[in-house]
């Protein structure tokens, strides 16, 4: 899986390779600048084909270093720049200032301190072909205000009355988006590509990160990599999930040795949740599924289902006796398993001790006394809240998420999920475009349906049904918890790929099949786990 660096994790790997001798702070700025030119022109050939336009807004900062770069380099294919300043030329770090040299040798720098006079020096005399953002980067520690604000502001109103799109690029990260959470700090506004460097941002996956960036492009530097993720604690590493390996059966085994996954069904008219449920459970290779019924909903169940099982457990006692049977290892409780009946069901299945995932009516169960569940759960356990859940589970957290931030790095999603597996004990899969997986030890990692992995057809019913049958089973099959978890999340948001426009939760598991074979192609080995 790919590591997403938070700010100072950037700053630090940045230092490290030049206290090392491996590379200069210069070298670095002027191989970001180069980049990111080459990214621009990579995205837009037009724009590389003959001189153009560009402004160019530069920051105190090493970004604005970066910024003097790619005027530079922009300068001498024999484009027009205008460039802006926020600050004092002479009071940037030293490898800026050196770049800021370089630049005024031949152009001018102008001051970013009145919106009306960057509009009409660099706007409305003459039209650019490019707006370059190169303003603050991962540095932001605080939000967009005064004259850097109302600039942005006055941008964006200029591109929107605009025939023609301009491209507006962001060095690192978008000014006013904090790079650590994803959460913006001071006016919300839309770029066309992001260029980052050595590595992604958590920023430019979660919260309004893929919203704001455009597309991204990672740019490498000369950084050193370094397998050194088992120096760091997990609660240290995000990563973005990836295509996972090795989900075959082998050709010896029975079905008893790919797990039994027990999935409990509301009453009467309320079965279609669990049944989708149940159904992306046997599809992901549980070995054998069984639906725990009331007994009100039997017979529309028997009359839906053909590979699945059926058998009454919808009372307590009546799970309690299914339980008996050691081969059940995995059971799935809250897809459309209603409020009322949730909670002494809960807890009779998590005194059982086997894996099991909580959603939907088994979390709103526990929302007003969210404590009584956390006594109760265990390390294989897997909470799978969306936000409104997550909120009322962990109304603190929740909070911190809806609050506006003051001050960066912001509160995001992954320490909130951070913080709601250490306080129950268990996996936290928080679900959303940019679902957040997070394990009791703080391991965690992020899984997208952004950029070229968008779906936007996940946001349908049913869908997070499916994910928690997916997941089931996954640990029924014998996956640890937080390998089910992100395994499941990214196969789910790759079949709603595979399927595509007009999909519906019933497809999901049907489009399984064709995703593990073509994951099984790509990676020319067997999916055998023994």
């Amino acid at each position: 899986m790919t590591e997403l660096l938070t700010a100072a994790q950037m700053r630090a790997r940045e230092s490290a390779a030049m206290d090392s001798g491996a590379v200069t702070g210069l070298a670095l700025m002027k191989r970001a600048g180069r980049g990111v030119v080459e990214a621009v022109f990579a995205e837009w050939p037009v724009l590389a084909n003959a001189p153009h336009r560009a402004v160019v807004l530069c920051g105190p900062g090493n970004n604005g270093g970066d910024g003097f770069v790619v005027a530079r380099l922009l300068r001498d294919r024999g484009w027009q720049v205008t460039l802006f300043l926020y600050g004092d030329a002479d009071r940037l770090p030293p490898d800026a200032l050196a770049c800021c040299r370089e630049w005024q040798r031949t152009g001018d720098v102008r001051p970013l301190d009145d919106p009306e006079d960057v509009m009409r020096d660099g706007f409305d005399k003459d039209a650019p072909d490019l707006i370059v953002d190169a303003m603050f980067g991962t540095g932001l520690t605080r939000p967009l205000t005064g004259a850097v604000a109302q600039t942005f502001a006055e941008i964006d109103r200029w591109k929107r009355a605009q025939a023609v799109p301009v491209p507006c690029v962001a060095v690192d990260i978008p000014s006013g988006l904090c790079s650590d959470s994803g959460r913006v700090m001071g006016g919300r506004r839309m770029y066309d590509l992001t260029v980052t460097f050595h590595s992604a941002k958590p920023g430019h996956y979660l919260s309004e990160g893929p919203q704001t960036c455009g597309s991204v492009r990672v740019v490498e530097i000369g950084i050193p990599r370094h397998d050194d993720s088992s120096q760091n604690r997990p609660d240290e590493v995000v990563r973005l999930t990836g295509p996972p390996l090795g989900l075959g059966k082998h050709g010896a085994q029975h079905k008893y040795a790919h797990g039994h996954a027990l999935i409990l069904s509301g009453v009467a008219g309320r079965s279609g949740a669990a049944r989708l449920a149940a159904r992306g459970a046997l599809r992901i290779g549980a070995g054998l599924v069984t639906m725990g019924v009331p007994g009100s909903a039997q017979q529309e169940v028997a009359c839906q289902i053909t590979a699945l099982m059926l058998r009454r457990a919808g009372t307590p006692g009546e799970l309690r006796t299914a339980l008996e049977d050691a081969r059940i290892n995995a059971l799935c409780l809250g897809p459309g398993l209603g409020v009322g009946r949730a909670s002494d069901l809960v807890s009779a299945a998590l005194a059982a001790r086997r894996a099991t995932v909580l959603d939907a009516d088994a979390l709103t169960a526990f929302a007003e006394v969210p404590e009584a569940l956390f006594g109760h759960l265990h390390e294989a356990c897997v909470l799978t809240p969306h936000d409104g859940e997550f909120a009322r589970l962990f109304p603190d957290l929740g909070a911190r998420l809806r609050d506006e931030p003051s001050s960066g790095p912001a509160f995001s999603r992954v320490d909130a999920a951070r913080a709601a597996a250490r306080r129950a004990g268990c996996v936290v899969l928080l679900k959303g475009p940019d679902t957040v997986i997070a394990g009791p030890d703080g391991r965690c990692s992020v899984n997208t349906a952004c950029y070229d992995r968008a779906a936007p057809w996940l946001a349908t019913a049913g869908a997070g049904d499916v994910l928690a049958g997916f997941l089931t089973g996954l640990l029924a099959r014998g996956l640890a918890p937080v390998e089910a978890a992100e395994t499941a999340a990214w196969l789910h948001v790759d079949c709603a790929r595979r399927f595509g426009p007009g999909l519906i939760a019933e497809d999901l598991p049907e489009a399984l099949p064709a995703v593990l074979q073509s994951l099984q192609s790509r990676q020319h080995v067997g999916f055998d786990r023994t």
